[in-house]
């Protein structure tokens, strides 16, 4: 199993007042060798959220679409996120796992 540590936005600003069903976040992965990678985490819920947002306000041609985030969980929960880590490093490097948009 690879080490990794984790930096949750959620965790850091305002850690009482994020809906974790349906929310947003940006994470930080730190491997032990050196590796770090930022992703953008939505949960499954807040894709919608997003769809009726844009249709609202008229974005990606009144929510006809989404440009995807790095990462979709059930819930921004730290077991939930590192669990989602966990499974994808077991599966390889997380640049080749994950969408092209992750950088190393």
């Amino acid at each position: 199993m690879t080490e990794f540590t984790l930096w949750l936005e959620f965790e850091e600003v305002d850690p009482s007042n994020w809906d974790i069903e349906n929310e947003y976040c940006n994470i930080h992965v730190d491997l032990k060798d050196g590796r770090h990678y930022g992703l953008n985490v939505w949960t499954y819920r807040y894709l919608q959220t997003a769809v009726d947002e844009d249709k609202k306000t008229g974005q990606n041609r009144n929510g006809i679409y989404q440009i995807p985030p790095d990462l979709f969980v059930k819930e921004l929960t730290r077991e939930c996120i590192q669990q989602a880590i966990e499974d994808l490093l077991n599966q390889g490097d997380l640049e080749k796992v994950l969408n092209p948009s992750v950088i190393n």
